[in-house]
C-alpha cells in the first residue's frame, strides 16, 4: 500500500465527503418518512434507544486505535514502516477489542440465564453489529489518514443506499417493528464489512516479525485518553434518550426525541462530520510541515463559506424546522417539530464555534479535551434532570442545545491563541443581515401559508434565495467559490 496518494487540496477532499455525506442524507431523507410513517413513536423509540447502546459500545470497543491511526500514519514510502504501524495500530488493537467483545457478550448472557431476565431481541442484534462497526470504522479511518476520499465516499453512498433499502424493505416486507428494521440494518452493515475486509486484505499488511508491544502502547497512550472522549462524546448525543426513558418510563416520548433528533444528526454529518473529515488529516500535516500560520490560513478559507452555511442553516431550521417534520413525517409527528428546529439551529452553529478553537487535537493535548467533553455531559445531565421532570421531551431538547453551545465555547477558550481564529466582523455582519431580511419575510408568511408543506417548500424556498442573494451581492469572496465549484463541474470559462 502506498504511503499517500498524490497531494490532493483540502478543497477536493471536503467536496468529495460532503458528496458522499450529501448521498448518505438523501437516503436519510428517503428513508425518513418512511421509517416514521411506518413505525409508531414507541417502536421508533426502541430502535434509536438500542442503537444508541451500541454506539456506546463500538466507541469503547476500538481502544482509541482510530485517532492514533490518523495522527500516526507514516506519510512516507517506506514498506516496512507502513507493515510496522498496521501491525501494532491496526491489527493488535482490533484482536483486542474482539476479545473485549467476546468476554462482554458471555457476560451478558450469562446475567440474563441467571437472572432470568430477556433481553429484547433488538439489544442482541446491536451488540451483533458492534464488532462489524468496529472493524469498518478503523478501515475508512485508514482510508482517511492516507487521503483516499475518493473511495471513502464510493463506500459511504454504497453502504448507506444499501442500509435503507435493506431497512425499509424489511418493515415493509416482514413487519412494523424495530425488530425488523434493525435486521435491514445488520444485513447491511454484514455486507459493507465484507468489502472492508477484501480491502484490508489486499492492502494493509500484518507482519508477525513487527510485533512491538511498545509501539501499540505508544498509540494507546495517545488514542485511549480519546476513547473516553469518544463515549462522552456519544453519550452526549444518547444520555438524552437514555434519561427520557429512565425518567419518563416510556419509549414514545424516546420517540418524539429521536424523530426530531435524528433528522438535526443529518444536518450534523453535513456541516460537521464533512467539514473535520476533510480538514483534520490536512491540518496534521500542515502543522508538522509549516507550523501554525499554515493552519490558521487554512481555517480562514475554510470558515468564510462556514459561517454563511452555518448561519444561514440555523435562520431556516429555526423558521421552518418544524414544518419539515409535519411535511415529512406528517401530522401524528407534529412533536417532533421543536425537537428537530432547535437541535437543528444548533447542529448549523456548533462547527462555527469547533472550528474556530479547533487545535487541541494538533497539541495532542487529548486530556484536556476528554475534560471538556465530560464538563459538557455533566451540564447536560444535570440539566435533564432539572428540566425533564417540567419541560418533558423539550427539556431534554434545551439541555442538549445549552450542552452542546458550551463544549464549543470550551475549545475556543482553551485552544492556543495562535491557533484561535474567528470568522471575520464583516462575514458575520453580512450574514446576520441576510438573517434580518429572512426574519421580515418569515413574519409575512405567516399569516399566509399554513404549517406543513407549503409553508415549508415555499417559506423556506423564498429565505434561502434571499439569503443566498444578499451574501452573493455583498462578498465577491463567495462569487468567486461558487465560480471555482461551477468551473470544477464544467460549468461556466476558465480564466
Amino acid at each position: 500500500m502506498r504511503g499517500t496518494t498524490a497531494p490532493v487540496g483540502i478543497g477536493r477532499h471536503y467536496l468529495r465527503y460532503s458528496l458522499g455525506n450529501v448521498s448518505t442524507i438523501l437516503a436519510g431523507l428517503v428513508s425518513f418518512p418512511l421509517m416514521t410513517r411506518l413505525l409508531d413513536n414507541t417502536q421508533y423509540g426502541i430502535l434509536g434507544y438500542y442503537d444508541n447502546w451500541m454506539l456506546l459500545a463500538v466507541a469503547i470497543a476500538k481502544f482509541g486505535a482510530q485517532h492514533s491511526l490518523l495522527r500516526f500514519y507514516p506519510h512516507g514510502d517506506d514498506a516496512g514502516d507502513r507493515a510496522a504501524f498496521f501491525t501494532n495500530f491496526f491489527y493488535l488493537p482490533l484482536a483486542c477489542s474482539l476479545v473485549l467483545w467476546v468476554l462482554l457478550l458471555v457476560v451478558m448472557a450469562t446475567i440474563d440465564r441467571l437472572t432470568g431476565a430477556h433481553q429484547h431481541l433488538v439489544f442482541w442484534m446491536a451488540m451483533f453489529a458492534v464488532p462489524l462497526s468496529s472493524f469498518s470504522s478503523l478501515t475508512e479511518t485508514i482510508l482517511r489518514a492516507s487521503e483516499r476520499s475518493r473511495t471513502v465516499l464510493v463506500t459511504r453512498v454504497v453502504g448507506r443506499w444499501l442500509e435503507v433499502g435493506l431497512m425499509v424493505g424489511a418493515v415493509v416486507l416482514l413487519s412494523r417493528s424495530a425488530i425488523a428494521a434493525y435486521g435491514g440494518k445488520l444485513v447491511a452493515a454484514i455486507l459493507v464489512t465484507g468489502w472492508y475486509a477484501l480491502w484490508v486484505r489486499r492492502h494493509v499488511r500484518f507482519m508477525r516479525a513487527h510485533v512491538s508491544f511498545a509501539q501499540m502502547r505508544e498509540g494507546m497512550r495517545y488514542g485511549v485518553p480519546l476513547v473516553a472522549n469518544e463515549v462522552v462524546a456519544v453519550a452526549i448525543v444518547v444520555v438524552d434518550r437514555l434519561m427520557l426513558k429512565g425518567m419518563l418510563g416510556e419509549f414514545a416520548a424516546v420517540g418524539i426525541y429521536s424523530v426530531g433528533a435524528s433528522l438535526a444528526m443529518q444536518l450534523n454529518t453535513f456541516m460537521n462530520t464533512s467539514v473535520f473529515e476533510a480538514l483534520v488529516p490536512t491540518a496534521n500535516r500542515l502543522f508538522q510541515t509549516e507550523g501554525v500560520d499554515a493552519v490558521r490560513a487554512l481555517k480562514r478559507r475554510v470558515l468564510l463559506p462556514m459561517a454563511y452555511c452555518g448561519i444561514g442553516m440555523a435562520m431556516l431550521l429555526g423558521l421552518f424546522g418544524a414544518d419539515a417534520i409535519i411535511a415529512l413525517s406528517g401530522p401524528s409527528k407534529t412533536a417532533s417539530g421543536p425537537v428537530f428546529s432547535i437541535l437543528g439551529m444548533v447542529f448549523a452553529l456548533y462547527p462555527l464555534l469547533t472550528l474556530s478553537g479547533f487545535g487541541l487535537l494538533l497539541e495532542k493535548r487529548t486530556q484536556k479535551i476528554l475534560m471538556l467533553m465530560i464538563g459538557s455531559l455533566a451540564i447536560n445531565v444535570a440539566l435533564n434532570m432539572l428540566w425533564i421532570p417540567r419541560f418533558h421531551v423539550m427539556g431534554s431538547v434545551y439541555a442538549s442545545a445549552v450542552s452542546t453551545l458550551a463544549l464549543g465555547i470550551a475549545h475556543c477558550i482553551f485552544v492556543r491563541r495562535d491557533l484561535l481564529q474567528f470568522p471575520s466582523p464583516g462575514t458575520l455582519a453580512r450574514a446576520l443581515l441576510g438573517v434580518a431580511v429572512c426574519l421580515a419575510i418569515a413574519w409575512w408568511l405567516t399569516g399566509v401559508l399554513k404549517p406543513g408543506w407549503m409553508r415549508f417548500l415555499f417559506g423556506s424556498g423564498i429565505c434561502a434565495l434571499a439569503y443566498a442573494g444578499i451574501v452573493l451581492a455583498l462578498d465577491a469572496r463567495i462569487r468567486g467559490l461558487v465560480l471555482q465549484l461551477l468551473q470544477r463541474f464544467g460549468i461556466g470559462k476558465r480564466t
